[in-house]
C-alpha cells in the first residue's frame, strides 16, 4: 500500500484479489479504478470542487457521468406509477416501489426491521455498531454515511456562507443552495402538478408529502412495532410518546412537554402574551 504523491488523504493499494482494490484514506471508500478515486477525491479537497451542474435545478456533479444520470430525474425516463417521484435508473424504481408496499426482502438481524435494499440495510446496522467510518480531515468529526460528510465538508469548503440572498438576506454555503431558495421562496413558479388533482407545487418534495393525500401511503414505519405513518413528525411524536426515543422539548415556566420545539416555542408565547 502506497501513499498518493499529491494528497496525503488518499491510498492506492496493490492489485490483489479485491474486487476495488483503489481505496479513499479520507472515508475508506473503495474504488475499481484510479481514475474513480481521483473523481472521488475532489469530495475531500478543500474547495469541493464540483465542475458539472445541471441547467433545471443547479445541482452539481463531479463528472458528466453522474450528471448524465441525474438528467433522468427531470426526463421523468424512469417514473414510479405510483407517487410520480423519478429516479435516475431502473433498478432505483424497483427499490423505490418497495416503500408503496410491504416489500422488505432485507432484514436486521438485530431488531427485525425490514429494508427496501442491502445499502439501507448496512447504513442501518451502523446505528447498532455506533459505527462511524467516514471521518472530516479537518475537524476530525465522524459520520455513519458518505453523504452526511460531503454535505459536512462543504462547511469548510465556504464557511463564511458567501451566497446571499438579495431579497431576505438569508446566506448559503453553495451557490446552488441560493439557487434553490430562490426558486422555491421569492418565486411563483410552480412547476409540478399533482396528477389526481391538478394542484401545482414549487418542489417535487411538496408534491410528494401532497400526493400521500390521495394515495394514503404511509412509508414511515416504527421499527419496534407494525405502526406506519403518513408524516416524519407524526412517527418522531410515536417514538417519543409509545418507545421512548428521541427528546422532549420541556417549557421552562411550567414543565409542559412537547415532541416538537415549534410547539413549545408557540406554547412560551402564551406565556408572555399579556392575556396570561
Amino acid at each position: 500500500m502506497k501513499t498518493e504523491a499529491d494528497s496525503n488523504d488518499i491510498l492506492e493499494c496493490s492489485h490483489d484479489d479485491k474486487p476495488r482494490p483503489y481505496q479513499c484514506r479520507v472515508c475508506k471508500k473503495r474504488f475499481v479504478t484510479k481514475v474513480g478515486l481521483g473523481v472521488h477525491k475532489q469530495i475531500h479537497s478543500d474547495h469541493g470542487v464540483e465542475l458539472y451542474s445541471c441547467t433545471q435545478c443547479g445541482k452539481s456533479f463531479m463528472n458528466e457521468r453522474y450528471l448524465r444520470l441525474h438528467a433522468n430525474v427531470h426526463s421523468s425516463k424512469y417514473r414510479c406509477g405510483e407517487c410520480g417521484k423519478c429516479f435516475r435508473s431502473k433498478q432505483e424504481v424497483t427499490i423505490h416501489g418497495r416503500s408503496h408496499s410491504s416489500d422488505r426482502p432485507f432484514e436486521c438481524s438485530v431488531c427485525s426491521k425490514g429494508f427496501v435494499s442491502l445499502p439501507h440495510l448496512l447504513r442501518h446496522a451502523r446505528i447498532h455498531s455506533g459505527e462511524t467510518p467516514y471521518k472530516c480531515h479537518k475537524c476530525q468529526r465522524s459520520f455513519n454515511t458518505v453523504g452526511t460528510l460531503t454535505a459536512h465538508m462543504r462547511v469548510h469548503a465556504t464557511p463564511d456562507r458567501a451566497y446571499k440572498c438579495s431579497v431576505c438576506e438569508k446566506s448559503f454555503s453553495r451557490a446552488s443552495n441560493l439557487e434553490r431558495h430562490m426558486r422555491c421562496v421569492h418565486s411563483n413558479r410552480r412547476p409540478h402538478d399533482c396528477r389526481y388533482c391538478g394542484k401545482m407545487f414549487k418542489t417535487v418534495v411538496e408534491l410528494r408529502r401532497h400526493v400521500r393525500t390521495h394515495t394514503g401511503a404511509k412509508p414511515y414505519s416504527c421499527r419496534h412495532c407494525s405502526e406506519c405513518f403518513t408524516w416524519l413528525d407524526k412517527l418522531k411524536s410515536h417514538l417519543l410518546k409509545s418507545h421512548n426515543e428521541g427528546s422532549w422539548f420541556t417549557c421552562h415556566i411550567c414543565e409542559k412537554k412537547f415532541t416538537q420545539s415549534r410547539n413549545l416555542k408557540a406554547h412560551v408565547l402564551r406565556h408572555q402574551s399579556p392575556a396570561n
